[in-house]
């Protein structure tokens, strides 16, 4: 209900900085609401919207096997985002590359493809952990913030200094938003632990609370957007929304991220009526049935993707004068089965995850070389990558597309740091 602090900035900042910089005064800092226990009463509108969203989640999380497999991908802009990368984003393909490094030794690979590679897995380990915990607590979110800023130990732990957004850099007094004072965040964060761990509203409902109180909170001198994102994936995951597959809600909201920023400032000035609650409510519900329509058109692309695999293959087979049809416990069939995950591979790698001999692994890999599945890449002396182009160009096709404002990039370009275009 708009509650207020009032502090007063002493700035220590005498010389050396604009006279604008150096000022002193009072400031006012905000004080959340509960969410435990704090009425939320949902217009008919928003109630409406919400059963569509939770029917189009639901059902972008059962398309099938292929979509949880390469939803991991989806984490590169925000693992992007996590590692400060400035100029030109490694691409999906270099990124594939780069998380095999993880595991085999592969040459060329660049500096921000690697750190890219890194923070995609912190992003996914940590943010499963916490959705696979029993209850969450604060140290839990403590601790996720901690594994999605690894690098950055000067900012582990609840924040004991006022932080701000917007405004000047040296004091709060022209701030956008000034999130509670430091002593009031480990009783905020409590509070909305404990409103995780209970399910007094519906899935999406909680998530959209959850992120947009989080945000609110800002316990964090850094990384709080990161966080407050990888809560969204954690809340649909443990409500059993999205128990797999990894809908680009984050994308969406980076993409509208203009209409975020005034929903959530309208959540924040929020009256009695709670008002701006249901507009934040009903717009966070907007965004996870765009997610979940562009998760079903990633999907059916997908799906298209094995169609031309399955022609290719059979062709080709019929080519090399094959007798019979493809055995389904075959070496071939099972890479072929999980290639949508594993868009790049090595003979090592097959062996690792499928358990197969080496000559099993390399002629799977071979054959499906030889039906213009795979193509070959060098990665170091006498040693060989397979990539699965489709895949990853599929990837980056969706990217741009979610990047682009009207979700087409025929009718609005995407945004700035977008990957470029796949190179055919």
């Amino acid at each position: 209900m708009n509650a207020w602090d009032e502090q007063e900035w002493h700035n220590e900042a005498l010389s050396g900085v604009p006279r604008r910089d150096r000022r002193s005064g009072t400031f006012r800092s905000y004080v959340t609401d509960p969410l435990v226990g704090h009425p939320l009463v949902l217009d008919i509108e928003t109630e409406r919207l919400l059963a569509q969203a939770e029917l189009a989640v639901r059902g972008a999380a059962n398309l099938g096997r292929d979509l949880p497999a390469i939803s991991r991908f989806l984490l590169r802009s925000e693992a992007i985002a996590s590692s400060r990368i400035e100029g030109i984003a490694p691409s999906a393909r270099q990124v594939a590359l780069a998380e095999l490094g993880q595991s085999e030794t592969v040459r060329g690979i660049s500096a921000p493809a690697q750190l890219v590679a890194n923070n995609m897995t912190l992003v996914r380990d940590a943010t499963t952990r916490l959705a696979r915990a029993e209850s969450v607590n604060a140290e839990a979110i403590v601790d996720l913030h901690a594994g999605l800023l690894a690098e950055e130990p000067l900012h582990h732990g609840l924040r004991t200094v006022q932080n701000w957004i917007g405004g000047s850099d040296r004091h709060p007094l022209d701030a956008d938003f000034v999130p509670p004072a430091p002593q009031r965040v480990r009783p905020a964060l409590q509070d909305l632990v404990g409103y995780m761990n209970g399910a007094s509203h519906s899935a999406i409902v909680q998530a959209a609370l959850v992120h947009a109180q989080f945000e609110t909170i800002h316990p964090f001198t850094d990384g709080n957007g990161r966080v407050g994102r990888a809560l969204i994936h954690t809340v649909l995951t443990r409500r059993g929304l999205t128990p797999d597959a990894l809908l680009p809600i984050s994308l969406v909201l980076s993409t509208l991220r203009e209409s975020y920023v005034e929903h959530l400032q309208g959540y924040r000035e929020q009256a009695e009526d709670t008002a701006g609650r249901n507009r934040w409510v009903r717009f966070f519900a907007d965004v996870a049935i765009l997610a979940s329509e562009q998760a079903a058109k990633l999907a059916d692309e997908i799906a298209e993707v094995r169609t031309a695999w399955d022609e290719r293959l059979t062709v080709s087979r019929s080519q090399r004068g094959a007798q019979r049809a493809l055995r389904s416990d075959s070496a071939t069939a099972v890479v072929l089965a999980d290639l949508v995950g594993t868009p790049v591979l090595t003979t090592e790698t097959v062996q690792r995850i499928h358990g197969v001999s080496r000559i099993a692994a390399l002629r799977a890999l071979e054959e499906l070389q030889s039906a213009d599945i795979l193509s070959v890449r060098s990665i170091g002396a006498g040693k060989h990558a397979f990539v699965a182009g489709d895949v990853l160009d599929l990837i980056t096709w969706a990217e741009r597309r979610l990047a682009s404002t009207r979700f087409d990039t025929r009718q609005s370009p995407p945004r700035g740091g977008s990957p470029a275009r796949p190179q055919s």
